[in-house]
């Protein structure tokens, strides 16, 4: 199914990595303004269909007929593109692959979702780890938010820039994570280490839980550390995607 993105960042992303996966350009109130019109422009460049109000712009690649006035539409302006395809998990988890791996001064980070259950805390986790350089997200596929429009728009353009899986099984995505050399960083609020205590000197694959019940239990057994983010105030907890951003940052030296 096609997302509708409405956030022009995101738009611009997906032109720039894979324009024949964008339908079509849609502005429903012209001329655009803003970043909508880098979007027309970079749509314009690799002959994508751009409609504005009433009027369809000829493209050299295709063209296609008006689509019909949207009702009730918050935004003003749309890109209507095609989702973007996982990476099987074994390449996404081969840290071989990866030059940095190889240095023990910065070692590769990958993450874990475990039935995170909020497209907007999954949007921004994405575009935290592309700030971060992730070198990619396991999702899990069961129990846990679609990857929908709304989780591209939060990204701004972080789907298209960090590679993601999404097994049928975290657990046995784990063990692949084991055998590929990474090592399971498990977060949880109960934990004794903080993560600035973890070592550097290794491929951690971060998970993080979900937001009301955190990790489930076979998901931390199978982890090899737990690490916690220690309360420096009266507040004893954040956000999830807040508190996996102050993880990687302290990670990712």
């Amino acid at each position: 199914m096609n997302l509708e993105l409405k956030n022009p960042h995101s738009a611009i992303a997906v032109l720039e990595t894979r324009p024949l996966d964008v339908v079509e350009v849609r502005i429903q109130t012209g001329p655009p303004d803003g970043a909508w019109r880098d979007v027309c422009r970079l749509a314009e460049q690799v002959g994508v269909s751009v409609q504005i109000g009433t009027v369809e712009l000829k493209t050299g690649r295709r063209q296609r007929r008006h689509a019909p006035p949207t009702e009730g539409r918050v935004g003003s302006a749309i890109a209507v593109v095609r989702p973007r395809g996982e990476t099987p998990l074994e390449r996404l988890l081969d840290s071989s692959s990866h030059a940095d791996a190889k240095s023990s001064a910065n070692r590769g980070l990958w993450l874990a979702l475990d039935c995170l259950q909020d497209p907007h805390n999954v949007g921004a986790i994405f575009r935290t780890a592309a700030f971060f350089g992730v070198k990619g997200i396991i999702v899990t596929r069961d129990r846990s938010a679609p990857l929908n429009a709304t989780v591209y728009d939060v990204a701004s353009g972080g789907m298209e820039y960090v590679p993601f899986s999404q097994p049928a099984n975290l657990s046995r995505a784990l063990e692949v994570a084991k055998a590929a050399g990474l090592w399971i960083l498990g977060t949880s609020e109960h934990a004794e280490k903080d993560v600035g205590a973890v070592p550097l000197d290794r491929n951690w694959l971060l998970v993080v839980g979900n937001e009301e019940q955190g990790l489930r239990q076979l998901t931390q057994k199978q982890c090899d550390e737990l690490c916690r983010l220690t309360p420096a105030g009266e507040i004893k907890s954040l956000n999830v995607s807040v508190a996996t951003a102050l993880m990687m940052s302290r990670l990712i030296r």
